[in-house]
């Protein structure tokens, strides 16, 4: 089923996937006149935190996460990006290095755009420039929703919030009716969540128990997600 209506998905999406999509022709050509392609496997870093951005990244097809590492070495799931999602734009647009790390949550094809191309256009092109200062203004208050999130949910709360937006992110060709696999680790769940894994792993088991949800190995199927969006408490 989809969900729109009921809850409001967008407020948990960042929607660079529009920034490219039917460009001018001429901006376009430009754009990827000197991209790669290079496919990602699943753990495979894309790119890490501090270093100094070389271009951006599109994904064609996988999925990828970004996150920070603490000082003890664990990570902090900041987003999981899509399908048609771009990365890397904001190191290059703040003059600064990356703010944060990404690599791929399964195998990814992702094309590498230079640094002066993706400028050289940004420049030129008014088409470009309006989406990214909008989407940049979308992804803050994106991240805003997270954060009030985490200072105001429980753990239950915050997992069946997520549970809920990554189903939308793992629909391929869905029709109504199909079920959706989440396909991750428990371990990459909790760093989403913010929480230890072997707590994710028990709420997973009490919404199991209820029906709510269905595992098979480290994928999930959401059977009822207007009760989790019940549990998620989210107005």
């Amino acid at each position: 089923m989809s969900i729109r209506g009921i809850f409001p998905i967008d407020k948990w999406d960042f929607k660079s996937e529009s920034i490219l999509m039917d460009l001018p022709p001429e901006d376009f050509a430009l754009l990827t006149a000197n991209k790669t392609e290079q496919l990602y496997s699943k753990g495979e870093i894309i790119f890490r935190e501090a270093a100094y951005p070389a271009g951006i990244f599109y994904i064609i097809d996988g999925k990828v996460k970004k996150y920070k590492v603490d000082k003890e070495g664990r990570e902090h799931i900041i987003y999981v990006a899509n399908q048609g999602e771009i990365l890397g734009y904001h190191a290059i647009l703040s003059e600064d290095r990356y703010p944060d790390s990404a690599s791929a949550l399964e195998k990814s094809r992702i094309a590498f755009i230079p640094r002066e191309d993706f400028l050289n256009v940004l420049q030129q092109s008014s088409v470009l420039s309006k989406r990214l200062l909008k989407t940049l203004s979308h992804e803050f208050a994106v991240l805003a929703n997270s954060l009030s999130v985490f200072a105001q949910k429980s753990v239950r709360e915050r997992l069946a919030l997520q549970l809920i937006v990554l189903r939308e992110k793992y629909k391929v060709n869905f029709q109504p009716g199909m079920p959706v696999e989440i396909n991750i680790s428990r371990d990459d769940l909790a760093n989403i969540v913010g929480t230890a894994r072997e707590t994710t792993v028990r709420i997973l088991a009490e919404f199991k128990e209820a029906g709510i949800v269905e595992t098979k190995g480290r994928k999930i199927i959401v059977h009822d997600v207007n009760q989790l969006i019940k549990i998620a408490n989210y107005k």
